[in-house]
């Protein structure tokens, strides 16, 4: 059986016309005759949206029981059985019901498309794994449920449903998207235009990759070579030379000429693995490319053009920027060059040849130094020379006429060949001078003198220096590729040292520094930042009042490079300072690579920082908006009913009876009520973010504590029940605040719980902490959800506005970490939610136990203030536990 297609509706947030568009099409294609049917439809209470229905067959919804609640969801099974042509299967990223087959809706779907069903389905842009950190950062919001990108990036088809934030706006305005309760706190949260933009460009700009990677496979699958210009993207070519700023520069002014252009940047290394760029200069490259909005890449080839041009096609790249030959004239006429051949080859593709500061003054000196050898081959050499050639003279001179002189020829020429094996170029040269001399003074007729008479012995005698000079030019370039292979080997394995251990640090500047000590055994290492009021200068060097240690590891840091033994300057405003053991000349390379790497690590310690400080100040800033959102309801509700009340009452209009006032007296009572705990958990909230809440702990009684919090709820406070021990210590508290705790947590509990089984409160000691716990059998709160119940102004489900602005939870456990305790949910046995508070205990007077000294507490307070009425006291109490 065929897999059946997906067809997704992307939006970038609700409202934008998704589910509509999705119905739309499902009308379309039941007019031509297709077997449709509706698996799952969520029209939000939309009336647009639920008109759209009419003449739709839907499969009816299952009902899910969770913790005490009924739920529906789609029912998978009956649209197998029903085995439509298409389904229409609405919020994708949708979470199933605990119980349910699948834990997502889009598991759903494979399902249906696994049975060669056709599915049309809805996501918004924020429910994209991808995404998520994205949009929270955006929006302030986390999303729970998401997507794998993958499902959707595997759909047939992908259709983006567009809306500008203000017409989106205006459609929520005239309510054609939430409920009127609701359009106030949403349009001055989540749908700011402001956020409404940069989610509208998430999508657009993920529906572009999407779009690139259709055509990438579209030319692959149809063997299509050539370059179609859908987006400018422009490749600029690094060598790691000096002239790679001048390329990256002009590179990226041609791709910012066109709206959304791509700039990348290409390294091609050589194939053999040897070194060949700068390794400093190619980091330094790299953070000017990632600065100007590009990204690099680097590939290994032997054949640079084809490198630069199988990458550049491979990206569908439309212009190529090089630089200009560093090679002088008679080596360009000798082979074209990379630029030259490059163009040649590149077909559609523009190719810059751009000037540079470089051009003609040749490559940069390979990596190696002037000798490949070391001192003791090289003296070998010498000496195999000097003494092993007179002594085949001697041999040869000695056997006489047995040997011609082609056997002579080839003896020497095996001498100079082991010379060149063992001493390289120079002792090989000397041998081959040598040889020939000896030749043809003693062999070559007419002998003892440097004449030759016959014209092929001449020929002889050149063969012969030729392959010598050739032998040992092999074998020195051998000895430098394996000199630069053991360099390159090294150096890669301390970047790759270095890179495991800073990216395994909590602090990546100071492990790069230590890893740099430890390497070349250095005494200090400090990088030293230029101040901003200090101009670059060669005569500021010395001056400590214009550099300031940014890092330091090691011993005494350096406070100017000049206190250094060697310094190495990364711009104008970082230099990398070590003090110790100068390090070789060849390993200069790899220390500019720290200090470019150190560098980086600097500026990101910087953006962490100021991203740490912007933190607090953005998460005002959601407070306000969230406070002001809030208000705007909560506020307005109570005084608008006291305000009626007051009204009514002075109004001469109507003559009330003694009852009618009575009930608008008490409305107004219990509005005011309202509206003083909302204004007294705004304020305490305001001062818990501001750190000014004052706290003044006391040793407080729970036995005494609770009843006058079930007190302050009234008559729902009554039907809670309360379990106490008589020999539980007191704690340390505000009794105030602890008052306000347990209201908040009770009355939450209180709402949730069926009328049946009413909230229970419990009290036991455990060491130095005494646990209270408030216990409801409501519907719970699912753990991947406990920690947003305690954000200010989030209520779980976020549905409607009756039970206040979402603070008192938040205020609660905030509450309690000011009295040094902890509030904690979990589940209850059975279903339910649990509220865990952790207070510490007080511990009992020397010589009596937690019980006789609660017993000798409330015999002091009956015999000052009489019984306690079932502990119910009240503040009354308070001044005998001080008294004790």
């Amino acid at each position: 059986m065929a897999r059946g297609q997906l067809r997704i509706y992307l939006g970038a947030a609700p409202g934008v016309g998704k589910t509509y568009a999705v119905l739309e099409e499902a009308q379309r294609r039941r007019g031509r005759g297709t077997d449709i049917v509706i698996g799952f439809v969520e029209t939000h209470g939309r009336q647009h949206t639920a008109e759209m229905l009419d003449g739709l067959e839907v499969v009816p919804r299952r009902s899910v029981d969770y913790r005490g609640a009924a739920f529906t969801e789609m029912d998978v099974d009956a649209v197998l059985a029903r085995a439509p042509q298409v389904a229409v299967v609405d919020e994708l990223a949708h979470t199933n019901v605990p119980g349910s087959r699948n834990a997502k809706r889009w598991q759903d779907v494979q399902e249906l498309l696994d049975a060669g069903i056709n599915v049309l389905s809805t996501v918004n842009i924020q429910h994209l794994e991808s995404l998520n950190d994205v949009v929270e950062q955006i929006t302030g919001i986390v999303q729970r449920e998401t997507v794998p990108d993958q499902v959707v990036r595997q759909a047939d088809q992908v259709e983006l449903i567009d809306m500008t934030p203000e017409a989106l706006r205006r459609r929520m305005a005239h309510g054609n998207v939430y409920q009127p309760d609701k359009i106030d706190a949403a349009l001055g949260n989540y749908f700011r235009v402001g956020n409404l933009t940069a989610l509208r460009e998430l999508a657009l700009l993920w529906l572009a990759d999407k779009v690139d990677e259709q055509l990438d496979r579209y030319r692959a699958d149809h063997d299509i070579a050539k370059q179609w210009e859908t987006r400018e993207r422009v490749v600029v070519a690094v060598t790691g030379g000096p002239e790679g700023e001048t390329l990256i520069r002009r590179a990226a002014r041609i791709a910012g000429r066109s709206k959304g252009a791509d700039l990348l940047a290409l390294h091609v290394a050589r194939s053999d693995g040897l070194a060949g760029a700068d390794p400093a200069l190619l980091a330094k490259h790299r953070v000017l490319v990632e600065s100007l909005g590009g990204t690099y890449h680097q590939v290994a080839g032997a054949d640079v053009p084809q490198a630069l041009l199988d990458f550049a096609r491979g990206v569908n790249a439309t212009q190529l920027v090089l630089g200009a030959s560093r090679r002088g004239r008679l080596a360009q006429l000798l082979s074209p060059g990379v630029g030259v051949t490059t163009t040649a080859l590149s077909g559609a593709i523009d190719v810059h040849l751009v000037p540079h500061e470089r051009i003609g003054r040749g490559r940069l000196p390979a990596l190696g130094g002037v000798s490949a050898l070391s001192p003791a081959r090289r003296l070998s050499g010498f000496a195999l020379a000097v003494f092993g050639l007179p002594l085949l003279t001697l041999l040869l001179r000695t056997l006489g006429e047995d040997l011609s002189l082609a056997s002579d020829i080839l003896l020497f020429l095996a001498m100079v060949i082991v010379v060149a094996l063992v001493g390289g170029l120079w002792p090989a040269l000397l041998a081959a001078v040598a040889g020939s001399l000896l030749l043809n003074f003693f062999f070559t007729p007419p002998l003892r003198t440097f004449n030759v008479a016959n014209r092929e012995n001449v020929l002889a005698l050149a063969v012969f220096i030729l392959v010598g000079v050739a032998v040992s030019a092999v074998v020195d370039l051998a000895a430098r590729r394996t000199r630069e292979a053991a360099r390159a080997s090294a150096d890669a394995g301390t970047l790759a040292t270095v890179a495991g251990s800073v990216l395994r640090g909590a602090s990546p500047l100071q492990a790069l520094l230590e890893n740099l000590r430890e390497t070349f055994q250095l005494d200090a290492v400090t990088v030293l930042e230029r101040r901003d009021d200090v101009p670059p200068a060669p005569d500021c060097q010395g001056d400590p009042s214009a550099w300031r240690v940014a890092a330091t590891v090691g011993g005494q840091p350096c406070v100017t490079p000049a206190q250094g033994d060697t310094a190495v300057a990364v711009d104008d405003q970082v230099t990398l300072v070590l003090r110790g053991p100068v390090p070789a000349a060849a390993d200069r390379r790899i220390i500019e690579a720290f200090a470019a790497q150190a560098a980086i690590a600097l500026r990101q310690e910087r953006l962490a920082a100021e991203a740490a400080k912007a933190k607090p100040l953005a998460e005002a800033d959601k407070m306000r908006t969230a406070l002001l959102a809030a208000v705007s309801h909560d506020l307005r509700t109570p005084l608008a009913s006291a305000v009626a009340a007051v009204e009514g009452l002075r109004s001469d209009d109507v003559a009330f009876s003694d009852e009618d006032r009575r009930e608008l007296l008490a409305t107004a009572a219990e509005s005011l009520d309202r509206l003083s705990r909302l204004v007294a958990n705004l304020l305490d909230m305001s001062r818990l973010q501001a750190g000014a809440l004052g706290v003044a702990a006391v040793d407080v009684w729970l036995d005494e504590a609770v009843p006058t919090a079930l007190d302050e709820l009234g008559a729902p406070g009554r039907a809670v029940r309360v379990r106490i021990p008589d020999d539980l210590s007191a704690v340390r508290a505000d009794p105030g605040l602890l008052q306000r705790v347990l209201v908040n947590v009770v009355s939450n509990a209180l709402r949730f719980s069926p009328p049946d089984r009413p909230p229970l409160v419990t009290a036991s000691e455990h060491g130095e902490l005494v646990e209270l716990r408030v216990i409801d059998h409501g519907p719970g709160i699912p753990e991947e959800q406990r920690d947003q119940v305690f954000l200010p102004f989030q209520r779980l489900g976020d549905r409607n506005n009756e039970s206040g602005v979402g603070l008192g939870l938040a205020l609660s456990r905030g509450l309690v970490e000011a009295m040094g305790g902890t509030l904690l949910p979990e589940t209850t046995p059975g279903g339910g939610l649990t509220m865990v508070l952790n207070l510490l205990a007080v511990p009992p007077p020397a010589g009596l136990t937690s019980a006789e000294a609660a017993a000798a507490d409330r015999a002091f307070a009956e015999g000052l203030h009489g019984p306690a009425d079932g502990g119910r006291t009240g503040d009354t109490a308070e001044p005998t536990r001080q008294d004790r």
